[in-house]
């Protein structure tokens, strides 16, 4: 099957505009793009001209996940894939061609995965006319061929979604991860289109769309000094760094402006050939703890 390249670009409906864009060129390190009419705006972190698309949000979306950009090997793919979708009883609407100008690609699909989150497959995008370069962030991210970094989706329907992905776009089982964090049962599929270990991972009982997208970076040293950099601008860390059993990614997770959460990590495992999904049985190797529970920590050591 294989007409997904990868996951090319997200968009976010958003509360705050300029708080987005403070954070997301500050904080993140991302280089702004494009601006459009409605206030929104584009970032990259990469060679592609546009990787992140951030409109004013409105009564069907507020601080959450406005669209999933999906790249399609070429023209043959993006038809393949769109006779896939109408077989399966999704609807399929062309965009036009000034739709597809504004996402900076050459043609383009829009319809919606089983959880309701608008989808874009796409051919042709634009590339940057300048190499991607921040001086905070001096490795870069691993994107190219990799695509954007990935996704935790909200899956209202496990299995419904799992075929969709895999059965319909093409995507292939990683792994997963079952089990339990206190009275909260975890059930997480991971999901690949190259050769990064998942583009996409579906969890159910999300309250939002979207619970968290990752950015990776190339340098370790970046990782440790974009937490620094988040504690200086006074950004909620939510799960301080550690490492997952999975894809082994050295990551931490934070607090956006819109209250879902960004990890950035390094050292993700990729696809080789002959890949034999497992199930893990933990969420974390180690690390990955809530800062509350050092603040804990450091006073049950008070009281001794």
């Amino acid at each position: 099957m294989g007409a997904i390249k990868q996951l090319g670009y997200l968009g976010f409906a958003v509360s705050d505009l300029p708080r987005w864009e403070a954070y997301a060129t500050t904080v993140l390190g991302l280089e702004l793009s494009r601006r459009f009419p409605d206030g929104g705006f584009s970032l990259r972190h990469d060679d592609q001209e546009q990787r992140l698309f951030i409109r004013p949000g409105d009564a069907e979306t507020q601080d959450d996940l406005d669209v999933l950009g999906f790249e399609a090997e070429d023209d043959e793919a993006l038809a393949s894939a769109a006779a896939r979708l109408t077989a399966a009883g999704v609807a399929v609407e062309p965009a036009r061609d000034a739709e597809a100008q504004a996402r900076g690609v050459q043609r383009l699909l829009r319809f919606r995965e089983p959880g309701g989150t608008a989808c874009e497959l796409y051919v042709g995008p634009a590339a940057a006319a300048t190499p991607f370069a921040r001086e905070v962030v001096r490795g870069g991210f691993v994107a190219g061929a990799q695509g954007f970094g990935h996704l935790a989706l909200r899956a209202n329907d496990m299995q419904a979604s799992e075929r969709f992905f895999c059965d319909v776009l093409g995507a292939k089982l990683s792994d997963r991860i079952i089990t339990r964090i206190g009275e909260l049962d975890i059930r997480i599929t991971f999901l690949h289109f190259n050769a990064r270990h998942h583009s996409v991972a579906l969890g159910a009982g999300l309250p939002k769309h979207l619970h968290h997208f990752m950015l990776q970076l190339n340098d370790l040293r970046d990782v440790g000094i974009a937490l620094d950099r988040m504690v200086d601008h006074g950004v909620r860390i939510v799960q301080t760094l550690g490492q997952h059993p999975n894809d082994k990614m050295i990551s931490f997770y934070s607090e956006t402006p819109s209250g879902f959460e960004v990890e950035l990590g390094w050292g993700g495992r990729t696809i080789t050939e002959g890949w034999q999904p497992e199930t893990h049985g933990i969420w974390t190797e180690w690390g990955h703890r809530p800062p509350s529970m050092f603040a804990r920590s450091g006073r049950a050591r008070e009281a001794r």
